[in-house]
């Protein structure tokens, strides 16, 4: 584990070029560095000719939220997560909620010293179950969070990830060994869309979510922001929908998200309510067993239903638990096992 107080480590995922130049191989975007040059991310850089992680233990902000708001409504529901996150992104989402983090190319964003056991202490000082690498996009600062993940199990704590899941195969592996929970965000299933919208491309995202399936252990939940004219059609749902249970299966949760006029999208109306109750219809009807709204107040499409008879089973009104009928990981009425 790196002392807290040093901000630059070195990493791992990354080759040298004939031209000079160093490749760096954590994800899709393949940044070719020259010396004191960053990359896309702004927190991966070419330093002394080799490529480091110039944020490590650099944090933009904590907060103690919910475990429904990551969201995660089938992982320690109704736990508090103790939230954190650094700055930059490895995507460049025209809409990104966070864009004040994510967009950041300035180190006045990080004005918290965070190493990996002052968070793993604050989280249990706070009551937290877990924590929660989030705000902007955790890949892209591996190491810190791999040596938080690390402090935090000493304490029994669970790590969780919130991520669009834009990151290569090896240092995948990697990232997804030491998380116990993710949600990943699936923007539509639309290769145009994460070119023209999110400066990234949709088949890494799908590889990712077929990995966590097939290969891991980790509890996964699926996030879709809704957006108004760019990805809200009943066959954008359904397409969604469909390859979810198809190749996910029907357990995965799935979240439709509320949009709001943000960055670079702020001549698009947020997202009705009335658009999320469609998109949860068309994915219940696809065979999603578990769906649900956010960003809005829908009381229906934040409680957990048993998949087989219907029952209530957690009753959410936002973030609150309104209701716990689950026993012992079942449905009271009918004894079925609930997903998570």
């Amino acid at each position: 584990m790196v002392e807290a107080t040093k901000s630059v480590v070195r990493t791992e995922y990354w080759s040298r070029l004939e031209d000079g130049k160093l490749l760096c191989e954590l994800c899709p975007r393949a940044c070719k560095l020259s010396e004191g040059q960053r990359g896309l991310c702004f927190v991966r850089a070419r330093e002394n000719d080799e490529v480091v992680l110039a944020t490590y233990a650099r944090s933009s902000g904590f907060a103690v939220d919910p475990i429904e708001k990551k969201p995660l409504n089938h992982f320690l529901p109704g736990t508090p997560v103790f939230s954190f996150g650094t700055a930059g992104c490895n995507l460049t989402c025209k809409f990104c909620q966070n864009w004040d983090i994510s967009k950041s190319r300035s180190v006045d964003t990080l004005a918290e010293s965070a190493g990996p056991v002052q968070i793993a202490d604050a989280a249990e000082r706070l009551g937290c179950r877990s924590v929660a690498f989030t705000y902007n996009d955790p890949v892209i600062f591996l190491e810190y969070a791999r040596d938080v993940a690390a402090a935090c199990k000493e304490r029994g704590l669970r790590t969780v990830a919130v991520t669009a899941g834009y990151i290569n195969p090896k240092p995948r592996a990697d990232f997804f060994s030491f998380i116990d929970a993710a949600n990943i965000d699936l923007k539509a299933m639309d290769d145009d869309f994460y070119r023209r919208i999110a400066g990234g491309r949709l088949e890494p995202v799908l590889d990712t979510l077929r990995y966590l399936r097939s290969e891991t252990d980790v509890w996964f939940e699926v996030t879709n922001l809704v957006i108004p004219g760019h990805n809200d059609t009943d066959d954008d749902i359904r397409k969604l929908s469909d390859w979810v249970v198809g190749e996910l299966g029907p357990d995965v949760p799935l979240h439709f998200s509320a949009f709001h006029p943000s960055y670079r999208m702020l001549d698009v109306p947020p997202t009705s309510r009335a658009s999320l109750r469609r998109a949860r219809s068309i994915a219940k009807a696809a065979g999603i067993r578990h769906v649900y709204t956010g960003n809005v107040h829908d009381r229906e499409g934040d409680t957990t239903y048993c998949a087989d008879c219907g029952t209530s089973l957690i009753r959410r009104d936002w973030y609150e638990i309104l209701e716990w009928n689950l026993k012992e990981g079942a449905c009271p009425a009918c004894g079925a096992r609930c997903a998570g």
